[in-house]
């Protein structure tokens, strides 16, 4: 691809009076276009490269969702600086650790996280050469600028975005801004987004699923709407005349409790979480909602299947310019939107030369670590993780099919199966169940033994319940292994 505007200066130029971004604080609300979006983040630019930031720089950026950081991301694309946003909720003992990691050379947290910059502690001695101690940036969001945007390699480094980290330390993959592109064509292909619609930004931009709400809605010309948590999300939805929803089953469940009106003007929503009951689906399709699951990975940019919600729990058909095998129920995926690699700065002398690792075989292939199969629609269905399954007398366990089984019942929001221990038979499966937030009780073994008798197979049946423990998470996608530890804990 040749060289071009980003798509938010490209967006400046057709859509120039559509809203870009729009928020809601102390009741007021205010809303920018993409002209002068643009201009704002141009003059963000430059104050960044007068501080010394440039090509192949690493900026962490701390602060929950708001206007200084989409626009920190746009103005990192323009000169190719890093972008890596980092969850607020992290102690700053670990973001310490992640910046002399993969190596964050410059930080910037929101005007609600300025302590941590005394609270970080420095960085270990132990990193000899490659010891990092990042340079504050202080910036000022609200000048502009009337010089021409430069155009961008659009296959170049551009951001990072950490892993979930479900099996230890968190991973650092990284981006090109092509990447990103060809994830929200494909996302369109199948979910239409128009100028003027509105996306609810209800995902974090440190996860992948976040940030790519800003690229699908900067292309088109679409608004991106930041979440008002002084207000229900229903109540904010009908205000703001949201178009566009990205929500897991629980928070539709929820908001069907707060608002079912709530979701008349709704065009699509994009539902992550697992198997969707067939009385949710129903309840969608009285509203004329149009419903879609996903099966996305952060590797790929995000959706790699999608399709309408049915409640076969399959999650679609490959998108364009996604491609996907499964040899011997695992999965392997490949194609434009696959990251440019691991970030990997141990060793490095030069900060700014990045030395990716990508971890693809000869043919290009990248193990995702997860199981499934095609049906004979070509729907794609998710069995689970690899390093999840467990052997039980013999069989193979796989706890994603108890657990969306288990999810069915109308009073649990999550529940994790893990093995324990046992002579006779190897491992017996135990749950954790999350209930919702109306009940008081957890319902009874015999309860929940009778309502999977009919869903799963004998062998597969908690032995034993346990109620989720309270442990507060700094990930959108929650850590089976600390739910587990901490249960283990109190026995």
């Amino acid at each position: 691809m040749e060289a071009l505007l980003s798509p938010l200066h490209q967006a400046a130029r057709q859509y120039p009076n559509q809203i870009a971004l729009t928020q809601t604080l102390g009741g007021v609300k205010q809303e920018i276009d993409y002209r002068t979006l643009s201009l704002r983040v141009i003059a963000l630019g430059e104050q960044l490269t007068a501080k010394g930031l440039g090509r192949g720089d690493r900026l962490a950026c701390i602060d929950n969702n708001s206007v200084e950081l989409v626009m920190l991301y746009w103005a990192c694309i323009d000169h190719q600086i890093l972008f890596c946003p980092l969850s607020p909720r992290f102690p700053a003992t670990q973001v310490s650790a992640l910046i002399e990691l993969h190596h964050l050379n410059f930080l910037w947290t929101g005007s609600a996280f300025t302590d941590l910059l005394t609270e970080i502690p420095a960085p270990s001695d132990c990193g000899g050469s490659n010891r990092v101690e990042p340079t504050p940036v202080t910036l000022d969001f609200s000048l502009i600028s009337d010089r021409a945007p430069a155009s961008v390699d659009y296959f170049a480094p551009a951001n990072i975005i950490l892993t979930s980290g479900s099996s230890g330390q968190p991973k650092a993959a990284v981006h090109s801004l092509n990447n990103h592109r060809v994830s929200a064509e494909g996302s369109r292909s199948l979910i239409a987004l128009d100028p003027g619609d509105v996306w609810l930004l209800s995902l974090p931009l440190f996860h992948i699923g976040g940030l790519a709400i800003i690229n699908r809605s900067a292309l088109v010309g679409a608004t991106v709407a930041l979440q008002d948590r002084s207000v229900g999300l229903s109540i904010q939805i009908s205000r703001d005349k949201i178009t566009h929803l990205s929500l897991v089953s629980t928070q539709l469940v929820r908001l069907l409790k707060e608002d079912v009106d709530c979701l008349k003007g709704v065009k699509s929503l994009l539902l992550g979480g697992g198997a969707i009951s067939p009385t949710l689906l129903e309840q969608l399709k009285a509203l004329s909602v149009s419903c879609f699951t996903s099966y996305g990975m952060t590797e790929m940019a995000s959706q790699i299947t999608t399709g309408p919600a049915s409640s076969d729990g399959s999650s679609g058909r490959l998108l364009p310019a996604r491609e996907l095998k499964i040899v011997d129920k695992k999965i392997y995926v490949r194609g434009e939107t696959l990251f440019l690699g691991y970030l990997d700065a141990q060793g490095e002398n030069d900060i700014r030369e990045h030395k990716l690792l990508r971890p693809t075989d000869e043919e290009g292939w990248f193990f995702t670590k997860d199981r499934g199969y095609w049906d004979t629609e070509g729907k794609l269905h998710i069995l689970g993780r690899i390093d999840n399954m467990f052997i039980c007398g013999g069989e193979n366990l796989q706890p994603e099919e108890v657990e969306a089984a288990l999810k069915q019942h109308p009073v649990i929001e999550d529940a994790i199966i893990f093995p324990r221990p046992d002579e006779e038979f190897g491992h017996l499966p135990a749950a954790i169940v999350k209930i919702n937030h109306s009940q008081s009780a957890m319902p009874s073994y015999e309860e929940l033994t009778q309502f999977l008798a009919d869903r799963v197979a004998r062998f597969k049946r908690p032995r034993v319940y346990y109620p989720w423990p309270k442990i507060e998470s700094t990930s959108l996608k929650v850590s089976r292994k600390r739910v587990i530890e901490e249960v283990l804990k109190k026995m």
